[in-house]
């Protein structure tokens, strides 16, 4: 019963509408800013997103493990 709601219910979503066209210009004539992105050529490395990321990988060395004394199953000998 479950998977014959879930299967309408996507059915139906996916019959709710069509997805709208992207357009070049609009009527103005005037190109939007992802336009004139995409049209600059391939994009140039952001240095800065680069060495936070770098920063952000570093914080996984200080989680800390967990100690022998502590409340986790262990191995019986």
């Amino acid at each position: 019963m479950r998977t014959r709601w879930m299967l309408g219910m996507i059915v139906a979503a996916a019959l709710a509408g069509p997805a709208a066209q992207a357009q070049e210009t609009n009527e103005s004539g005037i190109r939007t800013e992802t336009q004139e992105r995409l049209r600059s050529g391939p994009p140039k490395i952001d240095w800065f997103n680069l060495l936070g990321a770098l920063g952000l990988l570093g914080l996984l060395g200080l989680k800390k493990e967990h100690g022998e004394d502590s409340y986790h199953p262990a191995s019986v000998e």
